[in-house]
């Protein structure tokens, strides 16, 4: 599991894990399981938080060591993927499969829906993309520029 994880992952999660460990013994209680994940940057359900217990033999209000937290996150960062779940949200709005989804359609989905965004972040997000001359994105493509990391200066 640890050479599934980079030092400053099992720096992140240690630290968490701390946070919760509110009497310092070495243990997370169960049910603080979904918001420590959380606030790592995971985005699991309720009920994928009891299938990790479960999977871990802690009962729901039991504790975790901190090698069974580790475990956990693990097995929930390999069953995310937010490349395909972002592909799937497009491909609804492409009935044909074409690929392709008119910029119009993406603009008011991003600024109406979910976690709204402001028209001029809009805007400098359509300016990155590569659109075709006929007003249609691409999606996958831009999913995959989306979702590469930022550079690093330094």
């Amino acid at each position: 599991m640890a050479n599934q994880l980079t030092q400053e992952q099992i720096n992140d999660y240690k630290d968490c894990f701390a946070l919760y460990d509110r009497d310092r013994h070495g243990r997370l209680k169960a049910a603080d399981l979904l918001t420590a994940m959380r606030c790592l940057g995971l985005c699991p359900t309720p009920a994928e938080a009891e299938k990790h217990l479960r999977a871990n033999n802690v009962a729901s209000g039991g504790l975790l060591d901190l090698s069974t937290f580790l475990a956990v996150m693990v097995a929930q960062q390999q069953q995310e993927d937010p490349e395909r779940e972002i592909i799937a949200a497009f491909r609804r709005l492409d009935p044909q499969g074409r690929g392709f989804v008119p910029a119009t359609e993406l603009r008011a989905r991003l600024t109406r829906m979910g976690e709204k965004m402001q028209a001029h972040e809009v805007n400098d997000l359509l300016k990155e993309m590569n659109i075709a001359p006929n007003g249609l994105v691409k999606y996958e493509a831009f999913v995959k520029d989306l979702l590469l990391p930022p550079p690093d200066y330094h």
